[in-house]
């Protein structure tokens, strides 16, 4: 943790002279060199500190609410038009700062001056800024979010946050104290230029909201080599960074087992004590809502399934799962789905519920945001499922789709060892399954995970890729025109399109709308795609986007190779492309 947070705070530094920040610069440069000399330490303090609130805390609320992934942006836009409203007009300036005189400190005596005014009024225009700055986090910081908002809270998490805020605030500070050098010759001025920094927030404000800061940045990073672009590039994708947060997750591998003996009709391999259900969060399908324990279950024959509910190969497990549940559970079977979020969204227990619902499941499931039950299992996969049997002992372990009548065999030896009688025949079940063939491979929309782009390495902010008709190469992405890219996904602006080379039968994408619905346009090569060939979501060659999971866009009659374009509406965010 000590080295993550030496790290965070080398990488706040390096951010603070990446081009993200120019739009900022205006702003802080003419804040510092106006009011009392400890004014750029107040800013750089509030920068600092409303910056890590904004990392940590509103992002988690954000994510696990499921609300726009812009929001962050749209905030820091509503706090820059307020406080440049505020120095603009003097009235309105005097009441902020008589309200926090009211609630900082006195100065002390012998202080100077409005020593103590300068530093608390930069805290307050620091505050604002922070809410700017949060966008322009790498990353490395989208990386200790991803962690904050999957696991419980702690005070070393807070610090490698706090530690990026305070590399990035010390090098402002020291631009601000230069400034005030160069313009102490100015202060007969300094309500001139007060008013006139009221001014520059604004215009930044209304530039933010053109996007013409992203487009500045776009247009500095076409021309500029990658390191110079993003400084902290090279060293946020280090090994040593990488260990420390992979280091959070603390996942390792495991090798499935029972699986041959189960398809023998063989007796089941003890593979060790079945860990216990621990740091879960809300519990469906038992009573009260109340949660299980496998302590409590001694006796019975247990499923642990691992899933998420926007996993294509988990969907397709349900109806195995169900039809099991359905037929074993009065001899003495018992199912817990494990729902371990992959993307942030996932953490939301009203968005578990509703695919829950949509998906008709009757077994109990569990909220396991923490990965702590997942890391207890050494679990690595989606889905993943540990057979235990009435003594707690798991017997079968197997990950992904298929081998189905396998584990439906394991599950009657299990219920036969404990005296079950009467098992009758195997469940019939009908379930769509995977094409079979050699598709194109998951592919990630995020700056996280993104690759096989054609647009060069993705990073996160907003960029305007432009216009192309050329239809991209075999297995290959291309963005097109305007999109604001976080870690985990990438949300519509204006005139933004999608395509992608494929060889698949069905083709799905992960995406949502929470704010409202909106519309995807799909075309597959070139044309809008008949309905004969789309996807149970596409209606007249259009898909309607709310609530965040896996849509399915088309349906082929075989594997085939093909080109779809996606056109949506501008705030759609899509995470990921899954074939089958």
């Amino acid at each position: 943790m000590v080295a993550l947070i030496a790290f965070a705070l080398v990488a706040g530094a390096a951010t603070a002279v990446s081009p993200c920040v120019l739009p900022v610069l205006p702003v802080v440069l003419s804040a510092g060199v106006t009011g009392g000399g400890r004014r750029p330490l107040g800013i750089a303090t509030g920068l600092a500190l409303s910056f890590t609130f904004a990392a940590v805390a509103l992002v988690y609320v954000i994510s696990a609410l499921g609300l726009p992934n812009d929001l962050l942006r749209t905030l820091a836009i509503g706090a820059l038009i307020a406080f440049g409203i505020s120095l603009l007009v003097p009235r309105i300036g005097d009441r902020l700062e008589a309200g926090l005189t009211r609630i900082a400190p006195a100065a002390r005596p012998g202080s100077g001056a409005g020593s103590g005014a300068g530093f608390w009024s930069g805290m307050l225009v620091g505050g604002g800024l922070g809410f700017v700055y949060a966008p322009c986090a790498g990353p490395i910081l989208a990386g200790v979010i991803t962690v904050s908002a999957s696991q419980s809270f702690a005070a070393g998490r807070l610090a490698v946050a706090l530690a990026y805020g305070a590399g990035s605030a010390i090098v402002l500070y020291a631009l601000m104290v230069g400034g005030r050098k160069v313009t102490r010759r100015l202060a007969r001025s300094s309500g001139r230029l007060q008013m006139a920094m009221g001014v520059i927030m604004i215009v930044v404000a209304l530039a933010m909201l053109g996007n013409y800061d992203t487009r500045f940045e776009t247009a500095i990073a076409s021309d500029l080599p990658s390191f110079l672009v993003d400084p902290t590039q090279s060293l946020e994708n280090s090994h040593a960074a990488a260990a420390q947060l992979a280091t959070l997750r603390g996942h390792s591998s495991r090798q499935a087992g029972g699986l041959r003996e189960a398809d023998a009709g063989l007796r089941l391999p003890v593979l060790g004590g079945a860990p216990e259900l621990v740091g879960t969060q809300k519990w469906f399908n038992t009573s009260g809502g109340r949660p299980l324990t496998l302590a409590g279950l001694r006796g019975h024959v247990v499923l642990v399934d691992f899933w998420t509910y926007s996993c294509i190969n988990c969907i397709r497990t349900l109806p195995y799962l169900n039809a099991w549940y359905a037929k074993y559970a009065a001899k003495g079977f018992a199912i817990i789905g494990v729902h371990t979020p992959e993307f942030p969204f996932e953490h939301s227990a009203s968005n578990v519920a509703q695919a829950i619902q949509q998906n008709e499941i009757r077994y109990p499931v569990v909220q396991d945001n923490n990965y702590t039950t997942w890391s207890a299992y050494n679990n690595q996969y989606w889905p993943a499922e540990y057979l235990i049997d009435a003594r707690g002992r798991i017997r079968l372990a197997d990950f992904g789709e298929g081998n189905y009548a396998a584990k439906e065999r394991a599950i009657r030896s299990l219920l036969a060892e404990q005296g079950a009688s009467g098992l009758g025949s195997a469940a019939a079940v009908r379930a769509e399954q995977p094409s079979g063939a050699d598709v194109t491979p998951e592919s990630y929309l995020g700056a996280e995970k993104a690759a096989c782009f054609e647009n060069g390495q993705i990073t996160t902010g907003v960029h305007d890729f432009g216009s192309s008709t050329r239809q991209p190469e075999p297995e290959r992405l291309r963005y097109g025109g305007a999109w604001r890219i976080t870690g985990s996904a990438a949300t519509a602006l204006p005139g933004a399109r999608l395509q992608l080379s494929f060889r698949a039968r069905r083709v799905f994408l992960v995406m949502g709308s929470p704010a409202r619905p909106r519309n995807v346009r799909v075309l597959l090569d070139g044309h809008p795609i008949p309905q004969q060939l789309a996807g149970s979501d596409v209606h007249g060659s259009r898909a309607r986007v709310s609530f965040q999971r896996l849509y399915r866009l088309v349906d082929l009659p075989r594997v085939a190779h093909h080109v779809l374009t996606v056109e949506p509406d501008a705030g759609v965010s899509g995470y990921s492309f899954t074939f089958g």
